[in-house]
């Protein structure tokens, strides 16, 4: 496998060759076709597994890369639907211990996922736009 792309800049993952003609996979779709071989050239540099995640919404390969388990992805979704949650609040709320639940606020910040936020004069965190998008595209 290898990246290539078309005159027009499009990109595909390049799976089978021949003399005339080429089987390449659309990763914004999944298609496969056959393309002529003057019609494509390779891309330096880019991994062929990196073009096929490029179909995958940035949000969600972000939310993919931070969250590790069902926990985090449940302490993600509860901001988006509630909103900033000061922390004692997510204290009282999640069956986790506090270095837990620190840890996966961390990884979820690092991420771009979260970003501190002041409720009722306490610190708490709420959702970014990126983690919206990716939990509307999750939950379809």
């Amino acid at each position: 496998m290898r990246t290539v792309c078309d005159e027009s800049g499009k990109r595909y993952v390049l799976l089978k060759e021949s003399t005339d003609s080429s089987l390449v996979r659309d990763p914004e779709t999944g298609g496969e076709q056959y393309v002529e071989n003057d019609r494509i050239e390779p891309v330096d540099g880019e991994e062929p597994l990196e073009t096929a995640a490029a179909g995958v919404s940035e949000p969600v390969r972000r939310v993919v890369s931070a969250v590790h388990d069902d926990a985090g992805i449940g302490l993600l979704a509860d901001l988006v639907d509630r909103g900033p949650v000061a922390i004692r609040d997510m204290l009282g709320a999640y069956d986790q211990c506090e270095s837990d639940l620190h840890g996966r606020l961390a990884e979820l910040r690092a991420a771009g996922l979260i970003e501190e936020a002041t409720v009722a004069g306490e610190r708490g965190y709420d959702a970014t736009e990126a983690a919206q998008t990716a939990i509307a595209t999750l939950r379809e």
